[in-house]
């Protein structure tokens, strides 16, 4: 179990924070614009992370793996955002995806599909939105029947991050349609299986480098060992993955945040008006303080939820909702705030803060809205589960 000091990063996750921020500046940053301007994946980026191996480094060492903890894959996730927050969601989604076979799959599904993931030879997607199942996670349609020693999955997928790149798919489908949320179950589907298909990629506001495409299930036929854990499990495995994935959201938002704050500095000491630098100018001294102390609040929230998810502590629930509501409704208003300082640079894309904008705002949107966060937050406290050193 590592240990999380307080206050304080340990040299080891400095280190790792330097690391990152060095491939990333060198590797990663460089193409964040064409990347965005095109939509095209980030290939450049993802081969500088394998290289590395920051592409999914929570992998566990026995699966080949770099075997991160939490606040360590954080470090990873906020660097490589602060420089591109397309090429971001390759570690995190990575780990949302193979998150359920780490907390429910048998010991066989982790060995068959975890170390082709730490190689870098594969990415993982996490598909459980359904066109009529976003924020009601438990409506969903898709199905999946027992046929002998086989599932027959027949459903849609929407708002599926990384679909028709990655190779695997961690599926959540309905395997008794009488008993709810207890009538979920978890698979794992293959790129390459009969009858699985791609929609179209969606026209979005930002992140336009990672693809978000429909994933469709015509009577696609899986061996029973592609189950995720027991049969009816699927529904809590999904949402207790994302208890511990939501920090990792938050991790983004703080990384996308602190690219524009760093590229606001810069110019607004570079920038002069009536004679002077304006930073110089004390409206926009203040503008830039509550730009800071907002970053390092949501950081230090988000590092505590790091380390509560680390230790699975039962306060984790409200902490990682926490966190992300609060990094990313940080992660807009500074961006839009960052936009402002550049005045009217800032709202071209000559520019990157105008970028990092687009970008901050679906971090308040998806793992959850922060309306749901908010609900989440509220039960926590109403049932007396509240955070605290």
């Amino acid at each position: 179990m590592a240990d999380f000091p307080m206050f304080a990063l340990s040299d080891e996750h400095q280190a790792i924070r330097e690391a990152v921020r060095a491939v990333c500046d060198a590797k990663v940053a460089p193409h964040a614009a064409s990347v965005d301007e095109s939509g095209a994946f980030p290939d450049e980026a993802y081969a500088a992370l394998r290289r590395a191996d920051f592409h999914a480094p929570h992998i566990p060492e026995a699966y080949g793996g770099a075997g991160a903890d939490a606040l360590a894959t954080c470090l990873v996730i906020e660097e490589v955002a602060r420089a591109c927050a397309s090429s971001s969601l390759i570690p995190a989604v990575n780990k949302l995806a193979t998150l359920p076979l780490l907390l429910s799959g048998s010991d066989e599904i982790k060995a068959a599909y975890l170390p082709s993931v730490a190689r870098g030879e594969a990415m993982f997607s996490y598909c459980l939105s359904e066109p009529e199942a976003g924020s009601d996670a438990a409506a969903l349609r898709t199905r999946a029947v027992r046929d002998g020693d086989d599932y027959v999955l027949n459903g849609v997928k929407r708002w599926i991050t990384n679909a028709g790149i990655s190779k695997f798919y961690t599926v959540f489908a309905v395997t008794d349609v009488d008993k709810g949320g207890e009538g979920v179950s978890a698979f794992v589907v293959e790129k390459d299986d009969e009858g699985v298909s791609f929609g179209a990629p969606e026209r979005k506001l930002g992140i336009k480098g990672s693809p978000t495409r429909e994933v469709f299930l015509d009577h696609v036929r899986l061996p029973a060992d592609r189950l995720i854990g027991a049969e009816g499990t699927g529904f809590p495995t999904a949402l207790r993955t994302l208890d511990h994935t939501r920090l990792t959201i938050a991790a983004q938002s703080v990384g996308i945040a602190q690219g524009a704050l760093d590229f606001a500095l810069g110019y607004v000491q570079e920038r002069r008006q009536f004679g002077k630098e304006i930073a110089q100018f004390q409206g926009l001294q203040f503008l830039l303080a509550d730009m800071g102390m907002r970053i390092e609040a949501a950081r230090q929230l988000t590092y505590a939820a790091a380390g509560r998810s680390e230790r699975d502590d039962g306060d984790l629930a409200f902490f990682g909702a926490a966190a992300k509501c609060f990094a990313s409704d940080t992660a807009m208003a500074v961006t839009t705030d960052a936009v402002q300082l550049l005045g009217g640079y800032g709202y071209t894309r000559d520019y990157p803060v105008e970028r990092m904008m687009r970008y901050a705002k679906v971090t308040q949107i998806y793992e959850g809205t922060n309306q749901i966060q908010r609900i989440v937050i509220a039960r926590q406290l109403l049932s007396g589960i509240q955070g605290g050193l």
